[in-house]
Formats: structure tokens, sequence, C-alpha cells
């Protein structure tokens, strides 16, 4: 008997098999069309009334259809008395599982690699146009087929695992500054989209090019995604950081000396750094999905982090700009979209967006100042404001305020100073003291304002 005829036979007679393998059936997995004619009214049935159908009920479902000839009928008769007549056969369960598993996987790659061939056909033949980039995404999700039993967490009856989740380390990508990390208890999750929020020319391409230098020293694989500046300038302040070098000198080193640098360097990271530069305004989830399927197929390469620079100039894969789309509604898709992606491919993503014209003069930055749409830090898992001032740019510091945390309580160490040395493209973790000033300045202020001054 054939795999198809035992999986229909035991999801008429087996209640229990049949609610274990139906959420991961799928009709095209059925080749043949009267098999699949059988299995679709199987499923409508289970999904409509809640049970599975006998024999006779389908053999009147199908008695009553019109799409199909008498020969066609007349064969699907003889399929349904062949499993009547094997009723009372005994199939072990747990075999039975697994091999519905196993038809399930093999016939996912089949469409796979049947989807991939009309991909690649000719463009003069009859065929929906698709980016031959989604080829390798088609195959990866026919191979990662399996069966979850997971339904769900049972409260009271999973408490040990929640319990071991609590207990759990979580594997992190960890910053190279010190109240950074505490913010984030030890740095930044897998599958989060993370924002620094800054005006024009503070320091957000700063900050991210100093972190992904860090996580390259750390042995971390680095994806950093560029739509404002060439990859090579992105790559010239990550040496200024790196090598210990004067941004502005780095034209005067020898050949020798660079390569040197670079060499030693080298040697002592495990880890990679791609940069990746596209148009402005131009690229979405798809393009940068595109690049992680081709980076690991020619390169052999998975980020542990991924850094967008900047997510208001990304598009939408969703939404077409111009689209009589409102800022709020577009900027919040960008923001889910990468999420999402982050989620897919299980690594932190940090990006960074501008403040508003009024928050840009500000020395107090507030969600609120975020530019464009609110629905951003609606999505996010982490955002800061990096602030300047005349007075901290003159004692190279950058403030970093909390506006939202999922990681911590965003009230603990809501604000702190950074030290910040721009010829190195390098930030730096600034004495306590720093803080400490900061923090009192603030509740004076703070004092000031809600009584008018100090005499009342």
């Amino acid at each position: 008997m054939r795999i198809e005829e035992i999986i229909l036979r035991n999801m008429i007679y087996d209640d229990v098999y049949v609610r274990k393998v139906l959420p991961f059936l799928k009709d095209d997995y059925f080749h043949d069309l009267l098999d699949r004619k059988i299995f679709e009214n199987i499923k409508t049935h289970v999904e409509k009334y809640n049970n599975n159908p006998s024999i006779e009920t389908l053999s009147i479902v199908f008695s009553e259809a019109n799409d199909l000839s008498e020969d066609q009928l007349d064969s699907i008769n003889g399929i349904l008395s062949d499993i009547k007549d094997n009723e009372n056969t005994s199939t072990n369960s747990e075999w039975l599982v697994d091999e519905t598993e196993k038809f399930c996987q093999d016939k996912a790659i089949y469409n796979a690699v049947m989807e991939s061939i009309h991909i690649l056909e000719p463009e003069g033949k009859q065929r929906e146009a698709r980016d031959r980039g989604l080829i390798p995404k088609i195959l990866a999700d026919a191979l990662s087929i399996s069966f979850d039993p997971n339904v769900g967490h049972d409260y009271l009856e999973d408490y040990e695992d929640r319990y071991e989740y609590y207990h759990r380390t979580e594997e992190k990508v960890a910053f190279d500054l010190i109240n950074l990390n505490k913010i984030t208890k030890g740095g930044l999750s897998k599958k989060s989209l993370n924002i620094v929020l800054a005006g024009t020319g503070v320091g957000k391409s700063l900050f991210m090019c100093h972190c992904a230098a860090s996580n390259l020293n750390d042995g971390k694989n680095v994806l950093y995604i560029t739509l404002e500046m060439a990859e090579e300038r992105i790559a010239e302040r990550i040496d200024a950081n790196l090598l210990n070098v004067d941004i502005q000198d780095l034209q005067a080193l020898s050949k020798e000396v660079y390569e040197s640098k670079i060499q030693t360097k080298k040697k002592k990271t495990s880890g990679k750094l791609i940069v990746k530069e596209y148009p402005t305004a131009v690229a979405h989830v798809g393009h940068f999905r595109h690049l992680l399927n081709e980076l690991r197929l020619k390169k052999e390469f998975l980020p542990d982090i991924i850094y967008i620079d900047y997510i208001n100039i990304c598009s939408s894969s969703r939404l077409r700009p111009g689209s009589n789309v409102n800022s709020y509604t577009f900027v919040k898709s960008i923001a889910e979209e990468l999420r999402g992606l982050a989620v897919e491919y299980n690594v932190p993503i940090m990006s960074a967006t501008q403040t508003t014209r009024t928050g840009f003069g500000s020395s107090d930055v507030e969600l609120t100042d975020t530019s464009e749409s609110f629905g951003l830090p609606a999505t996010a898992d982490l955002m800061f404001a990096l602030i300047a001032t005349e007075e901290m740019d003159e004692l190279d510091q950058v403030l970093v305020k909390q506006l939202k945390n999922r990681y911590n309580d965003p009230t603990e160490l809501r604000r702190f100073v950074l030290g910040i040395d721009r010829s190195k493209m390098r930030l730096y973790d600034a004495e306590d003291s720093a803080t400490d000033e900061l923090i009192s300045d603030k509740v004076e202020e703070d004092n000031e304002d809600r009584f008018g001054g100090w005499e009342i």
C-alpha cells in the first residue's frame, strides 16, 4: 500500500493521528489528483465538524461533486473501498508519525526544486516574474520542515520549563561600554530591534561604527548595511577606531604600515565584518534577505548582529513610496519588517533615526522627538537618545538617555555620560563623577521647573 493511502486511511480512522499531522500536511504534497481530492475533503470536514469523516460521508461528498469525471469518481471509490477493507489494519503510531514527517519533507523539497526551476525558466516563457534571490530561501524553508508538537505554554503544567528559562543565561551581543551593558543586562538580545535617536551630526553613525568595531574585536560576525555613506567611508571610520589612528591621518600611512596593522588585527579576531552599500530609499528587507542568503552561500557568513544606517532611508517591501501612505505608516512598516528580519535570522538589529527639528536643539530629548513616525518607538525593543550640547562638545562627551527599554527598567540609570573621541570614531566610559554631576544638575533643574525657582 502506498504511503499516501496509509496517511489517508489513518486520517479517517485515527483521531489522535489526524490531530498530530493535519497542521503540517498540505494539499500540494499529494501529487496524484485523486489523493489530493480525498485529502482536501477530509481536511475540510475536520475543520468544519471537528471530527473525522467516515467512508460513507466522503462517498456522498464525491457523488455530489461536479468537477470529477465518471472515471475519476470510480477511481476515488476504489481508493475508499481499499481503505475500508484495511480498516482494522494496525499501524505503529510513532512510526506512522515519523513516516508522515518524512513524507512531508520529501514532498516539500521536491516542490521547492520544481518552483526554483520555474523561476529560472527563460524570460520568453510564460511565467510569473520572481527574484532568483528567493531560491535559497525557498529551498531553506523546504529543508526546515518538521513536526513541532508545541501548541503553547501551559502555565500550570510547564512551570519547570519556566523556572529553567528564568535561570538560563541568554546569549547576547555585548557592548564594550559598561553602562550600556548595565541597562541591557549584558547586551543586545537576539530577535530584537534597537534604535539610537540623535540629531544630525551628533554621532549616530559614529556610535554604530564604534559598536561594529567592538563586536569584531569580540570575534563576532558583523554585517553593516549603509544607505547613507559609501562602503569605503564606513570602513574608514572603523579603520580609525580599530587601528587607533586619527581619521585624518589614515591617508598618510604607508601601505606596509597599514597592511601590518590590518594583519595584526586579523590574527586577534575570529570574526568578520562585511559592509554593504545600497542606494538611499531603495533597499528594503527583501534586498537584505537576498544579501544574507548570498553571504551564506558564497562566503559561509552568518552575522551575529546587523547594523542598518539608517532606518528612515530604507524602503518598505509592503508599501510603495508615494502610494498615498503617510510617514507614520511607512516608517512603522519598515520597523516591523526589520524586526521580523531579526526574528527570522535570530540576530539583533541596530539602527538609528533622526530627531525632529524641535528635538535637534533640545538638551532633553523625549520619545515624542522621534522624526516622521511615532510607530518606530512603538515597535523597537530598545531606544535611547544621544544628546550633545556645546558644553558637552567642549568636554568631549555625549549624553545617553533611555527612552524605551524592554530589557530592563528604563528608570534605572535613565541618563549617563559617555566620552567621545571623534578623531578616532570611538566612544569610551566616562568617569562616574561625570554621570553623578549630570544627575545632580538634572534634579536641580527639575526642582526649579516645579517650583519656579528655589525661593518658595
